[in-house]
């Protein structure tokens, strides 16, 4: 067995068993990965993917199984890379962020300048999406670090640490009726349409005053829903509805044509968190960026949250701790 071998069964497995796809993106040839993949199978005496003629149509349950533990492999031989890079060239290496569009947009442009200027030899490379795809992309290790909300829950192999606490305002046209009102109330926004954040958020969005069984859309008229906070402020210029944002995203600087109500007295305030997988090896400047973005996650706290054994224990390690709030 291999590691050429598991890598050639990951990456089939995951360019949709399209062996001609894989070695066009390992530049390779297709051949000799199907050879490789086949004296796997008969090393192993079992099939990975099953075979219509040459071509692949599916993997197996015993292949699944396999690709599970494969990748944990990968994982950890990237983890040997990283020891390496950062014994022989500390200031050198990629960082890779999967965030929501409000962190990349709003909370990201003030600390990555200066790390930047500190570690110019660090690539940095930004995802935007979902809370549900940015949790698939670091638990699966196609990221360093996850920024995002606190429904990171159903992802077990990552910690994730708070950061900061934020809450939402109410955006509208300045034209707007509700444009002159200092203060709204839960039976205003039930007046009008609403757009706001996509429908894995908003699922999830807490409602100060309202029972935990009742969802937001069973109570709220949603007429456009987006990931991208500046698509909704968009849409909300050309009167689909009243906006619900998060606060730190309303820039009264750039965003002279709206008005923002403040909304703290009727949605519960959410935290955002930082976070990577377990036994991820952290390089300086990855304690540097974690640093710059929360200056409460000391190297100790982040390493007492690290070997803490369950979500519980990593819990007690930032009780007491008052966050910030943006």
């Amino acid at each position: 067995m291999k590691l050429q071998q598991l890598r050639y069964i990951w990456e089939v497995a995951h360019h949709d068993l399209n062996v001609s796809a894989t070695a066009t993106e390992l530049f390779t040839s297709q051949p000799g990965i199907s050879k490789q993949i086949r004296l796997l199978e008969e090393e192993l005496g079992i099939d990975i993917f099953a075979r219509n003629g040459k071509r692949l149509t599916r993997i197996t349950p015993a292949g699944e199984i396999i690709l599970d533990k494969v990748g944990e492999i990968l994982r950890e031989v990237a983890s040997i890379r990283h020891i390496a890079d950062e014994y022989r060239n500390e200031s050198r290496g990629t960082l890779s962020i999967a965030t929501t569009h409000t962190q990349a947009r709003y909370a990201l442009p003030a600390i990555l300048p200066g790390l930047r200027q500190a570690y110019p030899e660090v690539s940095l490379h930004m995802r935007q999406g979902t809370t549900e795809q940015i949790g698939e992309w670091a638990s699966s290790g196609e990221v360093d670090f996850a920024i995002a909300p606190e429904v990171m829950d159903r992802y077990p192999d990552l910690i994730m640490m708070p950061c900061y606490r934020w809450n939402r305002c109410v955006v509208v046209p300045k034209s707007h009726e509700l444009a002159r009102r200092e203060s709204l109330g839960f039976e205003d926004l039930k007046r009008y349409p609403i757009v706001t954040y996509d429908a894995g958020f908003w699922e999830r969005l807490p409602v100060a005053g309202e029972s935990d069984t009742e969802q937001p859309e069973n109570v709220f008229d949603i007429a456009l829903s987006a990931v991208d906070t500046d698509v909704i402020k968009t849409y909300v210029r050309l009167g689909f509805g009243v906006g619900i944002i998060a606060g730190m995203a309303y820039d009264p600087d750039e965003d002279v044509e709206l008005t923002a109500i403040d909304a703290g007295n009727l949605f519960k305030a959410s935290t955002t968190f930082i976070g990577c997988r377990k036994g991820t090896f952290m390089r300086q400047f990855m304690i540097d960026f974690v640093g710059a973005f929360a200056p409460h996650l000391t190297p100790d706290l982040i390493e007492r949250a690290f070997v803490a054994p369950n979500p519980a224990a990593r819990a007690a390690v930032f009780d007491g701790i008052e966050l910030p709030e943006r």
